[in-house]
């Protein structure tokens, strides 16, 4: 049925992902499907960390595709690709999806605060605009 995958990561924040992972691994291995871990670099982290230095925003990337490949290399991932792109962080990850076809968004979700409902979470961005299923994990 899901033939293919997408599990965004914040590289920054491995406890967001800790128990979702296990639980796109285990989709992904049962259905035989194909597993796409992505991340998104914010605007404010690439003009934070590089200032939109053509150079530096490259090195920002190559360094998030090595440490998603290490991440499902050391999990043992068998069928995965990576996917780095940048931009505000809820409509990228709908953005990448679509772009890969991925019939499945797996996501950890913390459980919302006033805050949330006042600024808005980003795995409630994608739950409400992806066009594929969503399966939040809560931590």
């Amino acid at each position: 049925m899901f033939e293919r995958i997408m599990l965004p990561l914040d590289l920054n924040e491995p406890s967001s992902w800790a128990k979702a992972l296990p639980v796109a691994l285990a989709f992904a291995k049962a259905r035989r499907s194909h597993l796409t871990l992505a991340t998104v670099i914010s605007d404010w982290v690439a003009t934070r960390d590089v200032e939109w230095s053509p150079l530096g925003y490259g090195r920002l990337v190559k360094d998030a595709e090595l440490r998603l490949r290490s991440i499902a290399q050391g999990c043992g991932a068998a069928q995965y690709d990576v996917k780095v792109a940048g931009g505000a962080i809820g409509p990228t990850i709908v953005e990448l999806a679509e772009t890969i076809e991925a019939d499945l968004i797996i996501l950890s979700s913390h459980r919302p605060g006033p805050k949330d409902y006042l600024i808005g979470a980003h795995a409630l961005y994608v739950a409400r605009h992806a066009r594929c299923s969503v399966f939040l994990v809560r931590n």
